[in-house]
């Protein structure tokens, strides 16, 4: 028996969930201290909040303080109206698209047993009655529901936050980088907290509610809450292509017309595109990439709740090794909220050097803390030995073994996050090069780009080879699903680090646009580029989880569907296989081209503007922000249907008239594949838009003799940026979500393709 009881069991899921939320709040209060009014004391060096006559750097220059903060709020007002309508009108697509999906879900499922309601033998304990399916379907869907509207609200509150941020750090930083870095981060913060917190409070309540109907039976239970994950991924997948398209097509109409051909600098306010730009950050790089790891973390554990109910835990009744994956991210929360105690509270940063450095520790601290977490629980709520579901067997483990499966998750996350960083940081060698590269135009730059994007897959793909060999080995399928969920655990310090990214480059944008001085946006630029970095490390940490969830997904449909084993040498297999690994391809030509041809339309609109607009150029003129922003919208809410069509229908095409053999291969092919094309699409895009801000920050001899803005080298540098756009924001990051939600769709529909599926075969 384990340590833990049933019921401290039940107390303590909710509690860490609880106190993620309030800490959330916290958060949010004291970042709400900013002002956006002007503040009483005028143009007097106005006391700060710690008491210290911090003069103001506006003030020293003798500016009107009152103005810039005005400024600022009508800056902020306008990004945020913009990101919230694009918001709104996608969830109204998005959410046509569910009420549809979520019928099929039930019609599919429903009919596995011809919509009997009676009771069935279950598919894994044949003496045991189990729930009629009809009933399995209707919880499917509801969960399905549930993880979909979860996931939008995680998304949605995320973009709220960033948007109330960004012109707070801006006025912060007027007193110092550490102010405003505190600013950003604690916005972050609020939102790593609040989804990690909402995705295990909804899916725990699920849990008990649904449990009032199943008593006894956890095999059909488990199975419905599938249901939670594919909701959260299809929510994503809209989320981060639709986010996607918009923020690429405006941040490369801004940047061709507006650096290459007018010679303006980043986030001028006469280029009519800026305020699009910087509301695509919100949609895209905060409420897509907020959906989507809330997909990864509801999926995992959607994978080990799974497996875990046809192993001892589910067969014995044993609630609290059932609830395993939720405790290791109760712990995670726990840990995440200490680990970020020491960015805003314990530590101060005092330069700009600093500000790295501090984001890193951060995943430090946070894994190092988290391992002794892990042990902790590994220890009080599992029993000393147990047994896993493997494949038609049981197989039996320690609860030390799966102790290191869930390190083994956390600690590759970590190496994966620190290489993506040394592939797209330019304070080291390999971005240098590419800089460097720019010196004889924008081919060699591309070129040398490319070349880095394929190199820097090779260590995070053996990080995931070594992951699974060894979960796999200790705990079968059930060890890859709580690896992946160990490489979530520290979801809310993931997000704080990426959150913070966007927040910090709206906050530079508006500061430019606000007409505030040179200094401060040497800041502002600080903290993005910073921010920058760390955007890779989460895009890492977002691919690199998916492959181990999609494997434990892939190995929970294989034994839901009943296939004994998925043979490379049968052509049912192989023409998956092949078919699978060319999807993730067709998935990017498909977002590759909505950002190209969205981006020519958003580029011929800034050229109109800049050509018939009296007086935009010389600063008296004013822009049309708002066609910019109605091109960005309309493109990407028309141009996200075909890719995720395209994922949502595979699985269930294939599965209906191809069967369970073909699908499996599919899905293997799809993973293979996908993770390759998502790393080194996400790591070049990454490596490119560094090396043009080493250029333009021109802070060695090297970058200086490479610079000034723009100069030839940083032309070439720009453009490598602009091809690199597409790749690193749109392409790479929805890739992680395609292989997911294959896997997962397939688990879902698992019996109806085991009972239905293969028609073409059947036929012939």
């Amino acid at each position: 028996m384990a340590i833990l009881s049933e019921a401290a069991t039940e107390v303590l899921i909710p509690l860490a969930a609880v106190v993620g939320l309030a800490f959330a709040i916290v958060q949010w209060v004291l970042v709400s201290r900013v002002k956006l009014l002007p503040s009483a004391g005028g143009g007097r060096g106005a006391r700060d909040k710690d008491g210290f006559g911090d003069s103001l750097i506006e003030q020293e220059e003798g500016l009107n303080d009152h103005n810039t903060v005005l400024k600022c709020a009508e800056i902020q007002n306008a990004i945020a109206e913009g990101a919230t309508s694009f918001l709104f009108t996608e969830y109204q697509y998005v959410g046509i698209f569910m009420s549809i999906f979520a019928v099929v879900i039930f019609l599919f499922l429903g009919s596995v047993e011809g919509f009997s309601t009676k009771n069935h033998p279950c598919t894994y304990s044949k003496d045991k009655e189990c729930k009629p399916a009809l009933f399995n379907a209707l919880f499917s869907t509801v969960s399905f529901l549930l993880g979909a509207i979860t996931s939008v609200v995680s998304g949605f509150l995320g973009m709220k936050i960033a948007t109330y941020a960004n012109a707070r750090t801006t006025l912060e930083a007027r007193k110092g980088v550490g102010k405003a870095f505190i600013t950003a981060f604690r916005s972050g913060a609020v939102m790593g907290f609040l989804l990690a917190s909402n995705g295990l409070l909804v899916l725990y309540i699920t849990i008990n509610l649904f449990k009032l109907y199943y008593g006894d039976d956890w095999e059909g239970l488990f199975e419905s809450i599938t249901g939670y994950g594919l909701g959260g991924s299809s929510m994503a997948l809209f989320g981060r292509v639709g986010g996607g398209i918009y923020t690429k097509a405006a941040d490369v109409g801004a940047d061709l017309v507006g650096k290459v051909e007018r010679n303006i600098p980043e986030d001028d306010p006469r280029n009519p595109a800026v305020i699009a730009d910087n509301v695509g950050d919100n949609v895209g790089d905060i409420a897509g990439m907020g959906s989507d790891l809330f997909g990864s973390y509801a999926e995992s554990s959607c994978a080990a709740l799974v497996v875990a109910s046809i192993s001892s835990f589910g067969v014995n009744h044993d609630f609290t090794g059932m609830c395993y994956p939720l405790l290791v991210s109760s712990v995670g929360i726990i840990v995440c909220l200490i680990t970020t105690l020491f960015a805003t509270d314990f530590f101060e940063i005092k330069g700009v050097k600093e500000i790295e450095p501090t984001l890193k520790k951060q995943l430090i601290i946070s894994t190092v803390l988290m391992t002794v977490g892990i042990a902790l629980i590994s220890w009080l709520a599992l029993p000393a030995k147990f047994t896993i579901f493997n494949f038609g067997e049981q197989k039996e483990v320690s609860n030390w073994g799966l102790f290191f499966c869930v390190a083994i998750g956390l600690w590759a996350g970590l190496i994966i996050g620190y290489v993506t960083e040394y592939y797209t940081s330019n304070a080291y060698s390999p971005v240098q090069d590419v800089a460097d590269a720019c010196r004889t135009g924008a081919a060699t730059n591309v070129i040398f780009g490319l070349a880095l994007g394929y190199k820097s897959v090779i260590i995070p793909i053996f990080a995931i080879a070594v992951g699974i060999y060894v979960s796999f080995t200790i705990a079968a399928m059930y060890g890859i699903a709580v690896a992946a969920l160990g490489m979530l655990s520290t979801i809310a310090t993931g997000l704080s680090i990426d959150a913070y990214g966007p927040i910090s480059d709206n906050a530079g944008g508006i500061a430019e646009m606000a007409g505030m001085s040179h200094r401060i946006r040497e800041r502002t630029d600080a903290l993005d580029a910073a921010g920058n970095t760390t955007a890779a490390i989460g895009k890492g940490f977002a691919i690199g989880s998916a492959a181990l969830v999609s494997l434990a997904l892939f190995g929970a449909f294989v034994s839901r569907a009943g296939v004994k084993v998925v043979d490379v040498l049968s052509p049912k297999v192989i023409i998956g296989l092949i078919v699978g690994a060319m999807l993730p391809y067709w998935f990017s030509a498909m977002t590759m081209k909505s950002v190209g041809s969205a981006a020519l339309k958003m580029v011929e609109e800034v050229r109109r503007q800049f050509n018939t607009i009296p007086g935009l150029m010389e600063g008296t003129g004013k822009p049309d922000y708002a066609n910019c922003v109605k091109i960005s919208t309309d493109a990407s809410i028309k141009e996200m249907i075909p890719p995720g069509a395209l994922v949502m229908l595979t699985p269930l095409i294939v599965g209906t008239f191809f069967g369970v053999q073909t699908l499996s291969g599919v899905l293997a092919g799809a993973l293979v594949s996908g993770v390759q094309v998502a790393i080194s699409a996400s790591n070049t895009g990454g490596a490119w838009d560094n090396a043009k801000k080493y250029i333009e920050a021109g802070a060695s001899e090297h970058a200086r003799s490479l610079g000034p803005k723009g100069s030839d080298c940083h032309k070439a540098a720009v453009i490598g940026d602009t091809i690199g756009d597409p790749l690193k924001d749109t392409s790479g990051p929805s890739l992680n979500i395609l292989i997911k939600l294959m896997a997962v769709e397939s688990l879902v529909f698992a019996p109806f393709f085991a009972t239905h599926g293969g028609l073409l075969f059947k036929l012939f």
